[in-house]
C-alpha cells in the first residue's frame, strides 16, 4: 500500500478536497498551523512550495490539489 503525506493548513478548501480525495488511502496529515516544525520540514523538502496543500506519495512530490486530481485520473 502506498504512503501518502499531505502538508496542509487551516481554512484551506483545497487541503480539505485533497484529504477527501484520498479518504480511502493511508494518509498522514501534517498541519503547519498546528506545529511550526512541519513548515520547516516542508521548506527543507520543497523550498519552492508556496501554496497548500503539498502532497507526496511514497516520498515523491505530486504537487497541489490540481496535480493530485490529474494523478488520480491517470493512475486510478
Amino acid at each position: 500500500m502506498s504512503k501518502w503525506l499531505i502538508y496542509s493548513k487551516n481554512n484551506c478548501p483545497y487541503c480539505q478536497k485533497a484529504k477527501y480525495a484520498l479518504r480511502d488511502e493511508q494518509v498522514e496529515i501534517k498541519n503547519i498551523n498546528e506545529d511550526v516544525v512541519y513548515h520547516s520540514e516542508l521548506m527543507a523538502r520543497n523550498p519552492n512550495a508556496r501554496t497548500m496543500p503539498q502532497i507526496y506519495k511514497d516520498d515523491e512530490l505530486i504537487g497541489g490539489y490540481d496535480q493530485l486530481k490529474v494523478y488520480l485520473e491517470l493512475n486510478g
